[in-house]
């Protein structure tokens, strides 16, 4: 059990709610709309105890921290070497949203960035978009231990503005990545980006990671502890955009952030953790999402390399 660890999570609120750097995401313009100053953190222990501080009941949507979510969901449909055999597990070196090397590899070089989820989405199975859908809520439903459901204005905000990964999602379907009717993989995909949450259900969801994939609230299974390694692992080289590899170096443990400005970190065997916070840097990462995590392993000594255990 880590000591002190509510008192730590006042303070680092308190240390970081005046870091005003970073804007809020405003190619989605219903993102446009957040408050810059929200700012909470949750944190779920393995055991199922819960710390929060800040507003953690203030909602937000997924966006990309629904991509190792819904991994887990197309590993557990088609397995892992399909899975693998689509999308890859390399760094891009570009942005979440590039073309660039596509039409040259055919394939997206991991799950983490748009194209590479919109693979994913195409994956789920299903006999119709309902029936698909309900299999999306479902398993996201199974990480976060409550029912999601969609923010529709976030939805229709991310239709009206999806032209470059329509043009992703066609570009794969013309190399054969993905298969069927592009617009409802698209529409899936957008959909589970939209999906509204809170810190308290990312922070479960991450402890179900953490847990090799028992949920610790619910006690039910949200996947097969067989395919853990494979979404931590992916969340560790690729989950921060183009901040990766210096946050696996300063920070190490599996994350995944969003452009709502929501973050999750995974430490495995141990917690999970969310921040929420509007205000992105360069790459689209949380600004105080990102400080928080750093001192918050720092203190605890839980990069993966670290050789002590937390205490």
């Amino acid at each position: 059990m880590i000591n002190d660890l509510q008192s730590t999570l006042e303070s680092l609120h308190d240390k970081y709610r005046a870091l005003n750097t970073g804007t809020v995401a405003t190619y989605i313009p219903e993102l446009a709309k957040a408050d810059p100053d929200l700012f909470c953190i949750s944190v779920r222990l393995i055991d199922g105890t819960e710390f929060t501080v800040g507003n953690s009941e203030a909602a937000f949507t997924l966006q990309s921290c629904s991509k190792p979510l819904a991994l887990a969901q197309a590993l557990a449909t088609v397995g892992r070497e399909l899975v693998m055999s689509l999308t890859g597990v390399e760094p891009t070196g570009n942005s979440y949203a590039s073309i660039v090397g596509l039409d040259q590899i055919g394939k997206p070089l991991n799950p983490m960035v748009n194209a590479g989820a919109i693979v994913t989405a195409s994956l789920l199975g299903g006999t119709s978009p309902e029936d698909r859908f309900e299999r999306l809520t479902s398993g996201l439903s199974a990480f976060t231990g409550s029912p999601m459901q969609v923010d529709q204005a976030v939805y229709e905000s991310e239709q009206r503005t999806s032209d470059r990964n329509r043009a992703l999602a066609y570009l794969l379907k013309s190399k054969g990545t993905i298969e069927g009717n592009v617009e409802q993989h698209l529409d899936l995909y957008i959909k589970q980006c939209a999906m509204r949450t809170n810190t308290r259900q990312i922070a479960i969801a991450a402890a179900t990671l953490a847990n090799n994939g028992l949920n610790p609230v619910t006690k039910e299974r949200a996947i097969s502890a067989e395919y853990i390694k494979d979404i931590l692992v992916v969340m560790l080289m690729n989950g921060m955009y183009n901040y990766a590899g210096r946050w696996a170096y300063e920070v190490g443990i599996p994350a995944k952030s969003g452009v709502s400005g929501a973050m999750m970190g995974v430490v495995p065997g141990v917690m999970g953790i969310a921040v929420y916070s509007p205000r992105l840097d360069e790459y689209g990462n949380s600004t105080r999402g990102l400080a928080v995590c750093r001192d918050l392993v720092r203190k605890y000594h839980m990069h993966i390399f670290d050789q002590r255990s937390p205490s």
